[in-house]
């Protein structure tokens, strides 16, 4: 059975309780790394984009372009450190692009 926490009990708190609880942050994570994928990369990058997934710390992105792909490869640990500091944590080490 769950913890009950008191009255008292910040919401920021109760919220970080039911994410760790329930096993949610990867979920989360992922969530938040499509986000700042489409918004660090723009439309441009964003139009050739088919999927994102994340796997156990690991970013992988299905393009549509070689030549993007191409392009991205030599970028990839920028792309890294910017959704990183987006994100506000270490969410990603390392990125796919296929």
């Amino acid at each position: 059975m769950a913890k009950r926490l008191g009255n008292d009990s910040a919401i920021g708190a109760i919220l970080n309780e039911i994410i760790s609880v329930n096993k949610l942050q990867t979920g989360l994570d992922e969530v938040d790394v499509k986000a700042a994928w489409f918004s660090l990369m723009g439309n441009g990058v964003a139009a050739y984009t088919r999927e994102l997934q994340v796997k156990n710390k690991t970013l992988y992105v299905v393009l549509s372009s070689a030549v993007l792909r191409e392009e991205l490869h030599h970028g990839r640990d920028k792309i890294i450190v910017l959704i990183n500091d987006e994100c506000k944590r270490e969410v990603i080490n390392k990125v796919i692009l296929r």
